[in-house]
C-alpha cells in the first residue's frame, strides 16, 4: 500500500510543488492532502492542478479542535510534511503523529531558527552575521520552533557580493533538490 504524504504551506508552495512532482509516479507514495492557514495561499492552486485536495483552516480550528487531527487521521496520512508552514504545531498533532512530521528550515540550525525566523528574515540575518555559508535543514518538527531532531542538512557557499536574492536562490536550489528526496528516504524506512 502507498504511503501517504500530507503538505501543510502557508505561502507559494514551491517545494510543496517539487514534492507533488516527485511523487507523481511514485508507486511507493503520494501526495493526498494540501492544508493550509492562508485562504490567498497560491499553494491551493498549486494542489488544484495536480488534482489534491486541499483544506483551508482557521486558528481556532487548528489550535482549539481536533478537526484537522481527525481529516489526518481518516485519510490515513504516514508522514506530515511543513513546507513554508508558518505556525508552531500543537501538542495534539504532535502526540497524535509522533515522529511523523518534518519541517524544512532555510539555514543551517541550530543558528538562525526560532519565532519569526522564516523566509526573507533568516537569510537577512544570515547576511548581516557576516556568515560564509548557509544551507538548508529538514528536521522532525517539535513543541518549539526549529528544535527537534535533525534529519538532513545541505550546504552552499556564501560568495562576497550574493545579494538576499542570491541567497535565497542558492537555498531554495538546495531545498527542491533534497526535501523530495528525503522524504522518500524516510517513508522507505517506515514499517508498513
Amino acid at each position: 500500500m502507498k504511503k501517504r504524504i500530507a503538505i501543510f504551506a502557508s505561502g507559494s508552495g514551491s517545494n510543496a510543488q517539487k514534492i507533488m512532482e516527485h511523487f507523481k509516479k511514485n508507486s511507493d507514495a503520494e501526495v493526498v492532502l494540501i492544508l493550509t492557514n492562508n485562504p490567498q495561499a497560491y499553494v491551493l492552486q498549486r494542489a488544484d492542478n495536480f488534482e489534491i485536495p486541499s483544506h483551508i483552516f482557521s486558528r481556532h480550528e487548528f489550535y482549539e479542535t481536533d478537526d484537522v487531527i481527525s481529516l489526518l487521521k481518516n485519510l490515513q496520512v504516514d508522514l506530515i510534511v511543513l513546507a513554508g508552514f508558518l505556525w508552531l504545531v500543537p501538542q495534539s498533532l504532535l502526540k497524535a503523529f509522533p515522529n511523523k512530521i518534518i519541517n524544512l528550515h532555510p539555514a543551517l540550525l541550530p543558528k538562525f531558527g526560532g519565532k519569526g525566523m522564516y523566509g526573507d528574515n533568516v537569510h537577512k540575518a544570515v547576511l548581516a552575521a557576516g556568515e560564509e555559508e548557509s544551507g538548508i535543514t529538514i528536521h522532525f518538527a517539535d513543541a518549539e520552533f526549529d528544535e527537534g531532531e535533525i534529519i538532513h542538512q545541505s550546504r552552499f557557499k556564501i560568495e562576497p557580493g550574493d545579494n538576499l536574492e542570491m541567497v535565497k536562490f542558492k537555498g531554495q536550489q538546495l531545498e527542491h533538490q533534497h526535501f523530495p528526496k528525503v522524504i522518500e528516504g524516510l517513508l522507505k524506512k517506515m514499517r508498513s
